[in-house]
């Protein structure tokens, strides 16, 4: 318990009834909150004196650990941090966005307090369960523990400070004895670090020695030898003393650079290690698509009315491939090692391969076996949007069942596409080009081929299998009209 007396005189009695008891506690808080134990005097005689005990509101500081946020993911990249040391930070306001193997997550606060400390800098790699922030919280029982805790706290960090500027010292020392500097201003040093020189080696031509940009571009050999004429100071060094002959510039060696994976990189390396596991079957096809061509022009009118600007072959492509799953139930599974058996699935998750400025990324479309093909395309576009603004959630990604990748936008034919575990197979299909096809009459004719190249677990899907369900997949794929029947 502390004390504190508070005196005033008869005659101008300044503290009384409700302004006193609030002038009073805001002294006595503001005396607490700074260690302050000293008496306050007026210099009148006194005729009141009150005495306030108070008990000691203390802060106690907790620590912000990083929450599991699902999918299995144990450690996420922090992308971008909205508050910074110092800031009072009230529930639910947002802390921080962190980028994990599949989606961006914004971080909320649990507390009402004060930000003392940020644990990881941006694109620094944050563990689950492990610090991101500390917060200053109100604890209003606090002990003397608490109190010679956070004391040694304040020591810790002054003797951090101190030695860290004594090593910063010692850095400026050891990095100005012992050594020639060779003048130039800072600009000519960035463009000699930018080409790994070393400004000594370079002839300098400017005043007193200085080197210029015009002496590294003619030592690198970017403009002719003798564009920079000499400053009088250095002609007179060289009446002196004659220059030896220059050298042939070296030819810089480029530097070798390490990359960190992480984010998309990162979860490519863990699922095609995986991946690798699989023992692939391949099967190969071609599609005529050229009466998928016409069907799809009379459908874009209809599909602009409702909210798909541009029908493109993937929803077909989709669609088709459930009806086929529909048919052959055993392409849509996964495979349990532990209990050496088959998970039949009764969703058609359809996972589709997109490309975003962070990588390739492979979300799925939900229950394509009861949406139309303007309902996936609808789905499909809003899963390329989102994965352009980076805003896909680990929902997107959850329970896929079977995955499409049209490697054809890109370019080439014929590829050899990576199972996904725990599913059982995938399929990429090539780009769609003109060729010359013989008719039913023995004409020469044009037609689209497109090729497909399909992935099977062999250790669950033989070869007949996977035969029979490309063969449905391509033949509503050529005769569109099928669609109608689903």
């Amino acid at each position: 318990m502390l004390s504190f007396r508070f005196t005033t005189d008869g005659a101008n009695n300044i503290l009384k009834g409700p302004t006193q008891k609030t002038t009073t506690m805001a002294m006595a808080t503001h005396l607490l909150r700074n260690g302050s134990t000293f008496w306050l005097r007026r210099s009148r005689p006194s005729t009141l004196a009150r005495c306030l005990h108070l008990t000691a509101c203390l802060d106690k500081k907790v620590a912000f650990n990083l929450s599991d946020i699902g999918e299995g993911i144990r450690e996420v990249t922090v992308k971008e941090w909205f508050v910074k040391v110092g800031d009072i930070v009230e529930q639910f306001d947002n802390l921080c966005e962190v980028q994990s193997d599949k989606a961006s997550v914004t971080i909320t606060s649990r507390y009402d307090g004060k930000i003392t400390r940020i644990f990881h800098s941006i694109d620094e790699l944050a563990l689950v369960g492990k610090p991101l922030l500390e917060f200053e919280v109100a604890d209003e029982e606090g002990d003397e523990e608490t109190s010679s805790s956070s004391s040694s706290s304040e020591s810790d960090v002054e003797s951090v400070k101190t030695a860290a500027a004594a090593a910063a010292g010692a850095t400026i020392d050891a990095a100005t004895g012992g050594r020639l500097i060779t003048p130039a201003t800072p600009a000519v040093r960035r463009l000699a670090k930018e080409h790994k020189l070393d400004l000594a080696q370079v002839p300098p031509t400017g005043k007193n020695g200085r080197v210029l940009k015009g002496d590294i571009l003619e030592y690198l050999g970017q403009v002719p030898a003798g564009t920079n004429v000499p400053h009088p100071s250095m002609q007179a060094g060289k009446q002196a003393a004659p220059a030896a002959p220059l050298a042939a510039p070296p030819i810089p060696k480029p530097a070798d650079r390490v990359e960190v994976l992480k984010g998309v990189r990162k979860s490519m390396l863990k699922s095609m290690s995986e991946s690798l596991k699989i023992p692939h079957f391949a099967y190969s096809d071609e599609i005529d698509m050229s009466n998928l061509m016409k069907f799809r022009a009379q459908l874009q009118p209809a599909a602009q009315e409702q909210g798909v600007p541009k029908l493109t072959f993937m929803p077909f492509c989709i669609k088709a491939a459930s009806i086929a799953l529909a048919k052959y139930p055993i392409v849509n599974s996964s495979l349990d090692l532990a209990s050496e058996s088959l998970i039949y699935k009764g969703a058609h998750n359809i996972s589709v391969a997109i490309d975003t400025p962070q990588g390739l990324v492979v979300p799925n479309i939900k229950n394509c076996q009861a949406k139309n093909i303007i309902q996936i395309a609808r789905d499909l576009n809003g899963l390329v949007e989102r994965g352009r603004t980076g805003s896909l959630t680990p929902s997107d990604f959850a329970d896929g069942t079977f995955s499409l990748s049209n490697i054809g936008v890109v370019g080439g034919t014929y590829t050899h596409p990576c199972i996904m575990a725990p599913q059982v197979a995938i399929g990429a299909m090539g780009r769609t080009k003109p060729v010359p096809r013989f008719n039913d009459k023995d004409e020469v004719i044009k037609a689209y081929i497109m090729s497909v190249s399909w992935s099977a677990d062999h250790r669950v899907i033989d070869g007949v299998t996977m035969a029979s369900f490309s063969n449905v997949w391509k033949q509503h794929l050529e005769q569109p009209a099928l669609f109608l029947l689903h």
